[in-house]
């Protein structure tokens, strides 16, 4: 049963949400202030989290920041609706998808439900090879983990679904539409700005490689040399 963590200090939202979120196979636990949360995520296992913008202490992108630090758990923002600039700083900091207040229960169960499938399944591997083994790089889709020069890569289940993708087929250009389709989960004004965010949060974090391409008006493709296997 996923077992998910919301950190809202709105004490009211907690028990409806814990209620409904048990009605879909999930576990919902809360936390009202950014440390007490931080805590919790320390202590247990947790398969999602998601933030309210509006916290105290420090805000929920103070607080993705904190948890990106040592986690590469899914997290949804919760944010205000119409706030769009606010979508596009949680995406930048981290974060796999935001659902816009005030939203219904069951949008908010779907978009965590859909993290959690893209986190289980990985685009279906040429002759059944798990492990993709380039120069520099090495992707084993069945424990999830990337290296780079040997050196383990902390990805969010989004950067790692995206590299995935690319790898699966070296070379050849993905469009936008065709990382969105594997990469589903956010409202239509931010598809595109969402590709790109999650694009430039990669690159970051496999420099120095640089191995994802961009083609003008084209998309996006891993080009970098496959390594023979030893």
């Amino acid at each position: 049963m996923p077992r998910i963590l919301l950190i809202d200090d709105d004490e009211h939202l907690a028990a409806p949400l814990t209620t409904y979120f048990a009605r879909f196979g999930c576990t919902l636990e809360s936390a009202v202030r950014p440390s007490e949360g931080l805590a919790m995520l320390r202590a247990g296992h947790y398969d999602a989290a998601i933030l309210d913008v509006m916290l105290p202490e420090m805000d929920g992108f103070e607080l993705c920041r904190e948890i990106r630090k040592e986690s590469d758990i899914p997290i949804v923002m919760l944010t205000a609706r119409g706030e769009v600039m606010d979508r596009v700083v949680g995406l930048e900091l981290g974060a796999d998808d935001y659902v816009p207040k005030p939203f219904e229960p069951r949008e908010l169960v779907a978009r965590v439900q859909t993290i959690l499938r893209r986190q289980r399944s990985v685009p279906p591997a040429a002759n059944g090879v798990q492990h993709r083994v380039f120069d520099g790089l090495s992707i084993d889709l069945d424990r999830r983990q990337v290296l780079r020069h040997g050196e383990r890569v902390e990805l969010t289940g989004t950067e790692f679904e995206l590299l995935a993708l690319l790898a699966a087929e070296p070379g050849k250009v993905f469009s936008r539409d065709d990382i969105l389709n594997r990469l589903r989960g956010h409202e239509a004004e931010l598809y595109t700005r969402a590709v790109d965010i999650v694009v430039s949060r990669l690159r970051k974090k496999l420099e120095p490689l640089d191995c994802i391409k961009t083609l003008r008006n084209a998309g996006y493709a891993l080009a970098v040399a496959r390594s023979e296997p030893a």
